[in-house]
């Protein structure tokens, strides 16, 4: 259902106009007989006047029209948002034509706003239909090549992707139907104070007033402040924006708080790095302090250690020195007691050496005979005689038994009884009368027993 018919006289006119655009009345062709013959702009089919229920002027497709006519497929809210539009832009003291197309046919507005001395156009899309962010994009960049700025509007409840990527806004009726449609998405004001982009409504025709005007343009939201805000259903949700419509304040303001911020930022990146700075050299003094002090510490540690080597060198050279010495006493003591028992032997032989060998045997013999005797013990007479050192070179003598307990010792050196201690304890046996004086002068009385042995053997031994 379009809104203008090519005149055979006239050529374009709109039902919108008051006089179609070429000083006709709506009843010179609205069922007149013959019909004016009225052709579709778009696909040159035959089109004639109607008027809908709610005294909507338009022209309807004859039969047989082409499927593919773009103008006879727009659904009703496309032709209403249209005439919405058309409306708004003559409101505001501009032309408004419908359905123009361009000269090569590139394009075709829905409405294309022109000044009064025709030297601006805006061209009014009204965009229901599913499309690409790029198709959108490359029609915007089409007008543009020729001058042409443009609006793209959406009636949908949902907000449309490419609001953010051409100058768009999104529209409602108004729920009054008298009164104008309603701008509620793609328009914003700038809040400073908040540093943030807030949502305006308007009314359409407003907004294309402020539009033709140059009072709000198209502009790009700076990335940091893409985040908006607003209520919907009754609770806060975020959205994201990369273009509004806004005054030329907002889109000044939006440059100076960036700016503002850039600054706020860059005086914090200042202050922080001032503050790292202070921080590295406070780190580097520590370093330096905690070096010096591992310094003066590894150097307290090497002096102290150097006092302990020394004293455990010269721990050392006394224990050596102690020991040397305490060697030397050793080796001279055992000289000494080498000597002592040289000399003690020497003695000792000299003692057994009064006696010859019968009288050795028959002191031996006289022992045994005294014990058993004396005791009625029979004591064990060794072969060869050995002199004992721990009984003052005496001769051990024990008794037979499982147990051998020590009898008495024969014949102990009356000179080395006093360095033998344990002599003093023991029965002692003397050959003669000689030797028992003599042993009897070094040990406690009753401990000497006389065999009183004759001499004569030991004489005639010279």
């Amino acid at each position: 259902m379009p809104f203008t018919a090519l005149h055979p006289d006239l050529g374009r006119i709109d039902a919108t106009l008051p006089d179609l655009g070429g000083g006709l009345t709506w009843s010179q062709i609205h069922k007149v007989r013959p019909r004016v013959p009225l052709a579709c702009p778009e696909c040159s089919g035959g089109l004639h006047p109607k008027v809908s229920r709610y005294g909507v002027r338009f022209f309807c497709h004859d039969p047989g029209r082409p499927p593919s006519c773009e103008l006879s497929n727009e659904s009703w809210e496309h032709h209403m948002l249209k005439l919405e539009m058309a409306a708004a832009i003559r409101a505001a003291g501009w032309y408004a034509a419908l359905e123009v197309p361009a000269e090569d046919g590139s394009w075709r507005a829905d409405v294309m706003a022109s000044s009064v001395d025709g030297t601006q156009r805006m061209a009014w899309e009204a965009q229901l239909s599913p499309i690409t962010l790029d198709d959108i994009a490359a029609r915007t960049a089409r007008y543009s090549d020729e001058g042409i700025r443009v609006c793209w509007a959406s009636p949908h409840a949902q907000t449309p992707q490419w609001i953010s990527t051409v100058p768009a806004v999104r529209v409602r009726p108004s729920e009054i139907r008298e009164q104008s449609w309603i701008v509620d998405d793609g328009l914003a004001g700038f809040d400073f104070s908040a540093g943030r982009w807030m949502f305006r409504e308007a009314p359409l025709p407003q907004f294309v007033r402020w539009a033709l005007q140059g009072q709000i343009v198209p502009t790009l939201t700076l990335p940091r402040y893409r985040k908006v805000y607003r209520l919907a259903d009754g609770k806060p949700r975020r959205f994201r924006r990369s273009q509004w419509w806004t005054s030329l304040q907002s889109a000044d303001d939006q440059e100076r708080h960036e700016a503002m911020r850039q600054r706020q930022e860059a005086a914090k990146a200042e202050r922080e790095a001032r503050q790292k700075e202070r921080e590295e050299e406070a780190e580097r003094r520590r370093l330096v302090t905690e070096e010096q002090e591992r310094v003066r510490r590894a150097e307290e540690s090497r002096i102290h250690w150097e006092k302990v080597r020394q004293r455990w060198a010269e721990d050392d050279a006394r224990r050596a020195q102690e020991k040397a010495k305490e060697d030397a006493r050793l080796a001279q003591e055992q000289a000494e007691q080498e000597e002592k028992q040289r000399q003690d032997a020497e003695m000792a032989r000299a003692w057994w050496g009064r006696l010859s060998p019968p009288q050795r045997t028959e002191l031996f013999a006289a022992v045994a005979e005294y014990a058993w005797r004396e005791s009625n013990l029979r004591v064990e007479i060794p072969e060869k005689p050995l002199m004992s050192s721990q009984y003052a070179y005496g001769v051990v003598v024990y008794a037979l038994g499982k147990q051998r307990p020590l009898y008495g010792v024969v014949m102990p050196c009356p000179g080395l009884v006093a360095s033998s201690p344990d002599v003093v304890r023991l029965h002692v046996f003397a050959r003669s009368s000689e030797e028992a004086r003599e042993l009897t002068a070094v040990l406690p009385e009753g401990r000497v027993t006389n065999l009183d042995l004759p001499e004569h053997e030991q004489l005639t031994m010279y």
